[in-house]
């Protein structure tokens, strides 16, 4: 009997406890929740997803099967068919020549020793050659029209702990392809094991053959236009009609992406960067996630993964603006160099040297920069000048000429005043520092206008702002191939179309394609050799076209709040900077950041002095004796931002480092060593950078 009772006393519990727990899941028991499939974002063109695997010998991520060795020679990586390289030759040759573009590749600088694949995270020469193997995965991202086609690459090294997962952003500087910024950021995201994740931005290196009407598919191979379709990085916005009308009016010339797609695709690019890391996320979970069926799952949710938003210049300023607009947390810290953002200056904020207020700051790169490319022919023969380093294959008489030539049409126009060259010359160089440029870049704008990065950049973003088609011909001016004469329209002997993906930048003059001046004296032509004063007319109408406020909605679009939102961030800046002046980008974003985030901001701001903004110069002789890398510097930053995140470890506060020159003998500087190139300290002193209520004071 009592046996008979305890046995029905416990199913009364049992049946009490299992009607609780019906109870507590709707009355029904389903079980853990299904596993979520890993579906590709909406944004990828799913046509478009290719993947890859390297073995770390004959081909590899960092160095496309080249080593520490293939990527120091000069000799670019051969091609079987010159008239057909493949998708493969092409993929190395944009990794040798984007991985070239942003270091200095001599020893005696640094590459080998402190820097460089075979180069390990504590900088020491331990890694032989250096390659990485792993998996490739590419897509376009669009919005359904075919005419955004976002380049994203991820790739992933074999040694990814998938347990301790992180992923760092490498978005493209300048207007290069999707491996623009293999060496700025690629590289030390790959030897930590991370997935990397890459975009060109919209702005990367499409080209448009007009008058074969050819295009670059998304691996570089070319395919006709009309057959391409939706599959080219970028087609021009112009029917048959309009295009034989334009080719036999303007024979032999290209339209490029970042200038003619007519997108200002610069107000995406921080959306572009977040849309690289949601492409990592799902790359990662295809190669991790559990199988279910012939599904895989999810196991990594956004915002689960350590991820650094790191790049340089317009991958900086790109890095910048996607830690501004992230909502979900998909981005943990912010490591960049040289960053090139626009800034939405608010009143309250100033900023000083010293104690005094520079000539200007916060200005928008159409601003500065469509000055800069008035101005710098004729500031580089002020005697505070002399010495320049000399970057352009034009005769030195040829050059003085052009200058000279500058200066009196400057005068003439009433731009600047004096009635002798050296008096021009002098008051177009104060003009630049009325206008925020640093003394320090006074030996910078001869080679800035030289090597024709400041009118190239000035030609290509007045386009892409005023959003003109190739056959708008803005100002007069137009990208073609032209002769040894610079006369343009001729014939290239080899199309440069072949190997634009693999040694192109994006922005004209590049891989054989010159900037030309349409309205020359005899017609068209380089646009230095055009008119005798170098095309002055075409670069007084671009500068008109932001005074006039035709650039003004587009620049605009494209500008920042400095808002982190409680990020841990560092910048880092060359003092020394003619392409993206300091005063212009790092110093006001970093006193914008402090006013609108106050006690929340986790920014540090490390000003380099004898940093300019092209390391790759740094092997030209002048160059090598006065400047020092800022790469070094970023490596630093990258590691420091490790620390604090792994392991807690304080980021130095902002900071100038005062950096010394190697000296010596122009192109035959001493070598590199740790004595140039001071730590960034963790208690800076009388170095400290000051920023309160929005003013920012930087020590001498």
């Amino acid at each position: 009997m009592t046996s008979a009772i305890r046995s029905r006393s416990a199913l009364s519990i049992a049946i009490v406890v299992a009607l609780a727990l019906s109870a507590c899941h709707g009355g029904h028991d389903d079980g853990p929740p299904p596993p979520q499939a890993n579906a590709l974002p909406n944004f990828i063109v799913g046509s478009t997803v290719k993947t890859q695997s390297y073995d770390g010998n004959s081909d590899d991520l960092l160095t496309a099967g080249l080593g520490k060795t293939g990527l120091a020679s000069a000799t670019a990586p051969a091609i079987a068919n010159a008239a057909q390289p493949t998708a493969a030759e092409l993929r190395r040759l944009a990794i040798w020549s984007n991985y070239r573009a942003l270091v200095d590749m001599t020893s005696n600088g640094g590459y080998g020793r402190f820097w460089g694949p075979n180069v390990d995270l504590n900088g020491n020469d331990t890694l032989g050659e250096g390659k990485i193997a792993g998996k490739e995965y590419l897509a376009f991202a669009d919005d359904g029209s075919g005419k955004k086609n976002v380049s994203v690459l991820v790739q992933i090294p074999a040694s990814f702990n998938a347990d301790q997962p992180c992923i760092v952003t490498a978005t493209s500087s300048g207007s290069r392809g999707v491996y623009g910024a293999i060496s700025a950021a690629g590289e030390w995201g790959l030897k930590r094991g991370c997935a990397v994740a890459y975009t060109d931005k919209g702005s990367g290196n499409g080209a448009h053959e007009l008058s074969t009407n050819r295009v670059t598919l998304i691996d570089g191979t070319l395919q006709d236009a009309n057959a391409a379709g939706k599959a080219s990085i970028f087609t021009a916005n112009l029917g048959n009609t309009d295009l034989a009308t334009y080719n036999s009016q303007f024979p032999n010339r290209y339209a490029f992406k970042h200038a003619h797609s007519q997108q200002n695709p610069e107000q995406d690019w921080g959306k572009n960067t977040l849309q690289a890391i949601q492409f990592a996320y799902w790359a990662l979970n295809d190669s991790y996630g559990a199988l279910n069926g012939s599904t895989r799952t999810v196991r990594y949710q956004p915002g689960s993964i350590l991820t650094i938003a790191a790049s340089v210049s317009n991958g900086g300023g790109a890095s910048l603006a996607a830690a501004e607009q992230d909502t979900s947390g998909l981005i943990t810290a912010v490591v960049v160099g040289e960053p090139q953002i626009n800034v939405r200056v608010p009143s309250q904020v100033s900023v000083t040297q010293g104690g005094v207020p520079v000539g200007a700051f916060g200005k928008p790169l159409a601003d500065y920069m469509t000055l800069a490319n008035l101005l710098e022919p004729c500031a580089a023969l002020a005697p505070a000048a002399a010495g320049a380093p000399y970057l352009t294959a034009l005769p030195l008489a040829t050059t003085t000429a052009i200058r000279t030539a500058r200066c009196a049409t400057l005068a003439a126009n009433g731009v600047i005043s004096g009635g002798d060259t050296a008096t021009q010359a002098t008051n177009a160089l104060a003009l630049l520092h009325q206008n925020g440029y640093q003394t320090d870049s006074d030996l910078l704008h001869a080679p800035m206008w030289d090597s024709q990065a400041v009118p190239a950049v000035a030609v290509t973003y007045a386009n892409a702002y005023a959003r003109a088609s190739v056959a708008d011909n803005l100002c007069n001016f137009s990208f073609g191939t032209t002769s040894s004469t610079g006369a343009a329209g001729v014939t290239p002997a080899v199309s440069p179309m072949l190997t634009v993906f693999g040694t192109g930048n994006g922005v004209p003059p590049t891989n054989g394609i010159n900037l030309v001046y349409n309205a020359g004296t005899a017609g068209a032509f380089d646009h230095r050799l055009a008119t005798v004063d170098a095309s002055y007319a075409g670069a007084a109408c671009v500068r008109t076209l932001w005074t006039n406020g035709a650039l003004n909605n587009s620049v605009e679009a494209i500008k920042v709040n400095a808002n982190l939102h409680g990020k841990p961030a560092i910048i880092v800046q060359g003092r020394a900077d003619a392409l993206v002046p300091i005063n212009h980008a790092s110093r006001p974003y970093v006193a914008t950041n402090q006013l609108v985030e106050g006690a929340a901001s986790k920014l540090s701001f490390y000003e380099i002095t004898n940093g300019q903004h092209f390391d790759a110069f740094l092997g030209v002789a002048g160059f090598d004796t006065r400047f020092v890398p800022l790469h070094y510097y970023n490596i630093q930053a990258l590691n420091l931002m490790w620390n604090h995140l792994k392991n807690g470890a304080p980021l130095p506060p902002s900071q100038v480092v005062h950096t010394v020159p190697r000296g010596g003998t122009p192109g035959a500087a001493p070598a590199l060593t740790t004595a140039n190139l001071p730590a960034i300290a963790t208690s800076p002193g009388g170095n400290a950078i000051t920023v309160a209520n929005g003013a920012v004071n930087v020590p001498n």
